[in-house]
């Protein structure tokens, strides 16, 4: 590929709309893109070689995090799990039998009636309400 130019068109990761975006390069510095303006959003920045910014994660937060677990549960350690070893023998083995339940009896229904209910008159509306959203006294 030719060396880049001022103008040229190039891909690069826009800070303000926060995608791959075509560029304009705005400077270069010993033959490389230096600034670079979105064609998008108008906005000036430095040249990313199309990689976004790392995420702003919290590390004090997840620490906090972990600190709780290890309180909850204190013999566990947190991260890879050794797995258990299999147990043999059929599930009857394992888990109790089952007791048949009871039939409880059936509940009847209550159906209640519906009240009627009446259609609200609208407010009266008097000589000085009229004149009033008229503007007169």
């Amino acid at each position: 590929m030719s060396e880049p130019r001022l103008g040229d068109i190039i891909d690069d990761y826009c800070v303000k709309c926060k995608r791959i975006m075509n560029h304009a390069v705005v400077s270069l510095l010993s033959g490389e893109p230096a600034k670079v303006r979105c064609r998008t959003c108008h906005n000036d920045h430095d040249y990313r070689h199309e990689q976004p910014p790392p995420p702003k994660a919290d590390t004090r937060k997840q620490a906090l995090f972990n600190e709780v677990l290890a309180k909850v549960a204190p013999g566990s350690a947190i991260g890879p799990v050794a797995p258990e070893p299999l147990l043999k023998g059929p599930p009857e083995d394992i888990l109790p039998a089952e007791e048949p339940a009871e039939e409880a009896p059936p509940i009847p229904e209550v159906k209640q009636k519906a009240k009627p209910t009446k259609a609200k008159a609208a407010p009266k509306i008097t000589t000085k309400a009229k004149a009033k959203a008229k503007g007169r006294k």
